[in-house]
């Protein structure tokens, strides 16, 4: 027989083991997570306070994650653009005393070298990150520049860079070789020289004259098209006289003639001939302007020629001579259906670098877009490719002159000349993300480490605690499993016997 209220005890004590259990598994998951609450509702009156850490934590770790990205984006960029710059010394550095020794392709060992310098250089620029093309601005999906082959030689019935050169150093000569100036016979003592046509981009441009040639008159220049007009008048001009012509070329960089009179019917370089009569000097001094200009012509005005017209392959769109080229008188755009562009990224109306932007905190953005058609990146390029893409001929007694010329051209392009971006620029903005992201990600770290204080004194537990919690909820389950065992096997006989010693 059951003893009446022992059942009810029984299940009292069996609810309270019950609970003490339920409290031993909570304490159990705290010592073995750290966290008071599996839930956020378990943290009663704190519960949105650790939704708002949680969510401010989420973001600065999104945020560091974009930081280190972007960071790896930016080192790659920056080591391309090393090595850009040292390919580009390397070429600079041949071309500062260049030997003209051509071999059967009519180019030097230094042309063949900067042409497999130029092929590097196009393809580290089409070096990919870890979110696309480095070079192509926003348009990371898309190679960022074409290939060399391309580029020199053409594509089809798209023309490269060696047809726009060859093209416009028919434009610049003219059909003569005279740079495009008219240097027409004497008329009685008067030697005249004029441009073709007035406004034209190509060739030699009258940019001044000079004289010390005794008893004449020099005018210009003046006009349109410009013109120059020497009148050596009634009077032969001394022994020692000269006259001096200045012309601007079409790189931007100018030439100057120097011829002087002399008594000697064999005249060297750039001297004429005093003749019997001031018609007769004038008509020597006129072959001399005319051979002191051909030469030019086939010297420093084809430098220039190519140097420009690399810059028109380059530009964009790129410039093509209109029309037939010995008489062009202008420039047109080039199309992707008769000529190679030679970048093939994206193009922002802004800078290059906003082009791609980041955000690394929730007020800051870094713009860190790179082009392979910015300035200091072309500049390259371009140089690199017009030394790449002329050849010379073994039977032109001028070509080591012209060469010469290129290569002075060259170096000044690639020595960075002032106002005009250079690699070293590209980099120092890069920096300055780099910079910007370090700064963040620094600032980051300190408000991460307040909010984890923050979050652990809600949500954390002290285990020390939680130990001695555990210990003492175990003492108080080992008793009342006792105490409900022993109540459980009561009945009247044992509750009435009396208790024996």
């Amino acid at each position: 027989m059951t003893i009446s209220g022992v059942s009810s005890n029984i299940a009292t004590l069996m609810q309270s083991v019950a609970g003490i259990d339920n409290q031993l598994d909570d304490l159990n998951r705290q010592l073995g997570t750290g966290e008071k609450s599996a839930t956020y509702a378990g943290l009663g009156s704190q519960s949105g306070i650790a939704v708002s850490l949680n969510s401010q934590l989420a973001a600065i770790n999104s945020f560091n994650d974009t930081i280190t990205n972007v960071g790896t984006t930016v080192s790659l960029q920056q080591l391309v653009l090393q090595q850009i710059g040292s390919l580009g010394s390397t070429v600079q550095s041949s071309t500062s005393q260049p030997s003209y020794a051509i071999d059967s392709t009519g180019q030097t060992s230094a042309q063949e070298s900067a042409e497999s310098s130029l092929d590097q250089i196009l393809s580290t620029l089409n070096t990919q990150g870890a979110n696309g093309y480095l070079f192509s601005g926003n348009s990371l999906d898309q190679p960022s520049v074409d290939t060399a082959d391309h580029i020199l030689n053409g594509n089809g019935s798209q023309a490269g860079l060696k047809q726009v050169i060859a093209e416009r150093n028919q434009a610049d000569l003219g059909a003569d070789g005279l740079g495009r100036l008219v240097i027409p016979a004497v008329s009685g003592a008067t030697v005249s020289v004029s441009e073709d046509a007035a406004g034209s981009p190509f060739g030699l441009k009258l940019a001044g004259v000079s004289s010390s040639l005794t008893g004449a008159t020099v005018t210009g220049p003046a006009g349109a098209p410009a013109s120059i007009s020497v009148d050596l008048g009634a009077t032969n001009p001394n022994s020692g006289d000269t006259i001096t012509y200045t012309f601007n070329l079409p790189d931007g960089t100018s030439q100057s003639l120097q011829l002087q009179a002399t008594t000697s019917t064999t005249p060297g370089p750039n001297q004429f001939t005093i003749g019997a009569t001031p018609a007769a000097t004038a008509a020597n001094l006129q072959a001399a302007v005319t051979a002191g200009v051909s030469q030019i012509g086939s010297t420093s005005l084809t430098a220039a020629s190519t140097m420009a017209a690399s810059t028109d392959f380059f530009d964009d769109p790129p410039q093509r001579v209109s029309g037939s080229p010995a008489t062009a008188t202008s420039l047109v755009d080039g199309t992707p259906a008769n000529t190679v562009f030679w970048y093939t990224g994206g193009n922002s109306s802004g800078s290059a670098r906003s082009s791609v932007t980041a955000r690394i905190d929730s007020t800051t953005t870094v713009p860190y877009g790179t082009q392979a058609n910015e300035q200091g990146i072309q500049q390259i390029v371009q140089s690199i490719a017009a030394l790449a893409a002329t050849t010379y001929s073994a039977s032109d007694p001028n070509a080591a002159a012209s060469y010469t010329a290129l290569n002075q051209r060259v170096n000044t392009a690639l020595g960075a000349p002032a106002g005009v971006q250079n690699i070293t620029d590209i980099e120092s903005s890069l920096a300055n993300a780099q910079t910007a992201m370090a700064a963040a990600q620094g600032q980051h770290q300190q408000t991460s480490n307040m909010l984890t204080n923050m979050q652990q004194s809600i949500e954390g537990v002290d285990q020390n605690q939680v130990g001695a919690e555990i210990l003492a909820l175990q003492t108080n389950l080992s008793a009342s499993l006792s105490t409900t065992a022993r109540m459980a096997s009561l009945n009247l006989v044992t509750y009435l016997s009396p208790v024996t010693g």
